[in-house]
């Protein structure tokens, strides 16, 4: 009976730790982390978006040093866990559905947690560790405010605790904010110049970077020129098999990122799908 009831008790604060299948495990590519009944799971997802690392135009460059660090990471060799911060719409997700097409035969799986599930990042490391199959921990859209219950557990896998994560395991991060953690002007009140004039920090400004820091990997996603935008509107265009006249696509393009206010990668996606049903509708009908 005593058992019985600290099961329960436990059950009740949720502290059953995470579980999964292992041949669900093996089988799958993508999963998501999700409390079932207070008890954490690993959720398959059965067909997960593919996406192709190549559609990325404009972020070339980062695009190309996480790539670089995801062969390290199946290698086995050191590898950084990564933070992509930078401006919505830009490819920040897109890029890591995009590891999981490209390397997804090689091992590599990806395990989505929410934010507000990051407390129980460490039952999620135990369960993962000793796994032939490589992961990365996904969190996207990630920004914390103060005295988040998932901002320590974060920090302390990163670097700070003494289990370390496990070397099958990659941090991922997007976010919309380099330093994760909302900053005020009262805050830089702290900041101080020595008797040599070098500058301190203030204690608190210290401790919002100090997430960030920790991820070995930091990458830009930048919004693009015009250019650039019309560049992947072509791209997709030319991947829908889309029929328009080019000058006509481009006057189309610019004026739906006007009525947008926006000039992103997903800004030109989501034009090139609503001219692609259209023109699926006009075929339809004719």
């Amino acid at each position: 009976m005593e058992q019985v009831l600290e099961l329960a008790e436990r059950w009740l604060r949720g502290e059953l730790g995470v579980s999964a299948d292992p041949e669900a495990v093996a089988a799958g590519r993508a999963f998501r982390f999700e409390r079932v009944r207070g008890r954490g799971q690993l959720i398959p997802v059965p067909d997960p978006e593919a996406f192709a690392l190549e559609g990325l135009l404009g972020v070339e460059r980062a695009v190309a040093r996480l790539v670089r660090n995801t062969k390290q990471f199946l290698a086995g060799h050191p590898f950084n866990h990564v933070l992509l911060y930078g401006e919505r719409g830009t490819g920040k997700s897109s890029a890591v559905r995009g590891l999981l097409t490209r390397f997804g035969s090689e091992g590599l799986r990806v395990v989505e947690v929410r934010k507000a599930d990051l407390a129980h990042l460490p039952d999620v490391l135990t369960l993962l560790r000793g796994r032939p199959q490589f992961f990365l921990v996904f969190c996207d859209d990630l920004s914390f405010a103060e005295g988040d219950a998932g901002y320590r557990e974060l920090k302390a896998a990163l670097e700070g605790s003494l289990d370390a994560p496990p070397r099958n395991v990659c941090l991922v991060a997007t976010s919309n904010r380099r330093h994760l953690l909302p900053e005020r002007r009262s805050e830089n009140q702290e900041v101080r110049l020595d008797e040599d004039g070098d500058l301190h920090l203030g204690e608190t400004i210290d401790e919002k970077l100090a997430l960030s820091d920790r991820f070995g990997l930091m990458l830009g996603f930048f919004g693009f020129d015009q250019k650039t935008y019309l560049r992947i509107v072509e791209h997709h265009a030319m991947a829908a098999g889309i029929r328009v006249d080019p000058e006509q696509l481009r006057n189309d393009a610019l004026r739906w990122a006007l009525d947008r206010s926006s000039r992103s990668g997903r800004t030109a996606r989501q034009f090139v799908n609503d001219l692609a049903g259209r023109e699926a509708l006009e075929d339809a009908d004719a």
